[in-house]
């Protein structure tokens, strides 16, 4: 048995039968001392019944392997891949321990250690993954809370801005010609004029592509949700000039989907071929959106064609470039030289 002090506060913390129990004493160090020699003569009497009822103690390590096999059947294979990673880490940190016996300022010290070697982003990732596996063993009654529902994540985090404009967009296409089995100019043309992720273009097969009324529907989607996108007349061209080998309509040699690593060799080739550096595949995604902001579409319209379900989602691709704020603000050098309203004018905008 144990006292301590937090803030003002003294706290006794004590196990019994398997169950930790802590409790808000007070201000004063002799009154938790005093509640705590009470407590130690109840469970000497046998007559200590104030324990409520635990959830069963489980290690981390046990229930990490319950998280996976749920992911594996709720989540996106993408998704788990990239997430298996971040879950064997935590798995590796926390192994020895039971999840009730975590505390946020554990978690708050392994975030201290982790900022010293990783950027801000990367650290708020993983404590992304890490926030939803306790938000799921709350759900499935292994802990009463969550110790990681306190824990901010870093602030000041620097969203990253990569986009291409009509010239690099047409340079890049062109050295796209005759990589990845020719596959690789339709996809990225594909994506540029649809703002598709990577694994719904890989995904995608010929029952989902309706050329006569013009729309691609995607039924997996991130969100799970069904999404119904309009194709413009350089897509549509693009999907007619593809011989139909299978159902996929970009399939590997073997008929299965192409794998991550075979588009990612190819596009990085044409990247390099086009001298475009600082450049990622779903910045294609990120084109898409900017380039239609820029040039007068709604961003409403531009969530609705990407999937977002909440506004602030679609912000994080919809930004203006330089030239188009200059654009912008110039507007000013003409309201502002014309003249001045008039006096009796000035009084009836007071009013």
């Amino acid at each position: 048995m144990a006292i301590y002090q937090r803030g003002d506060n003294w706290y006794i913390d004590f196990t019994f039968k398997g169950q930790r129990v802590r409790e808000s004493i007070g201000p004063s160090r002799k009154g938790a001392e005093k509640v705590i020699a009470k407590k130690k003569a109840e469970i000497a009497e046998n007559k200590f019944l104030d324990v409520k009822k635990e959830p069963d103690p489980i290690k981390f390590h046990d229930f990490a392997k319950e998280y996976r096999t749920w992911a594996k059947t709720n989540k996106k294979p993408s998704t788990c891949n990239r997430e298996l990673y971040i879950m064997r880490m935590f798995d590796k940190e926390l192994e020895g321990k039971y999840i009730h016996e975590i505390t946020s300022w554990q978690i708050e010290k392994w975030k201290s250690e982790r900022r010293k070697t990783l950027e801000a982003a990367s650290v708020n990732r993983e404590l992304c993954v890490l926030k939803h596996m306790f938000t799921m063993a709350v759900k499935w009654k292994m802990v009463k809370e969550s110790p990681v529902k306190d824990v901010k994540r870093f602030k000041g985090e620097t969203k990253r801005v990569r986009y291409l404009m009509p010239g690099e967009i047409q340079k890049l296409l062109s050295n796209c010609d005759g990589l990845l089995r020719g596959y690789l100019k339709p996809i990225v043309t594909i994506a540029l004029h649809t703002g598709m992720r990577k694994g719904e273009i890989q995904s995608l097969t010929w029952p989902q592509v309706n050329l006569e009324q013009g729309i691609i529907t995607l039924h997996d989607t991130k969100n799970h949700e069904r999404r119904d996108i309009p194709m413009n007349e350089t897509v549509k061209s693009t999907l007619k000039g593809i011989e139909r080998k299978s159902d996929l309509i970009f399939p590997s040699r073997t008929g299965t989907r192409i794998e991550d690593a075979q588009i990612h060799i190819a596009f990085h080739e044409a990247l390099d071929r086009s001298g475009i550096t600082d450049f990622r595949f779903h910045d294609l995604r990120h084109t898409f959106a900017s380039n239609l902001v820029m040039n007068g579409a709604e961003l409403n319209e531009v969530r609705e064609l990407l999937g977002h379900k909440k506004m602030d989602m679609t912000l994080r691709y919809a930004h203006l470039s330089p030239k188009h704020k200059t654009r912008v603000i110039n507007i000013l050098d003409r309201v502002m030289s014309q003249n001045p309203p008039q006096a009796e004018n000035v009084v009836q905008l007071r009013r």
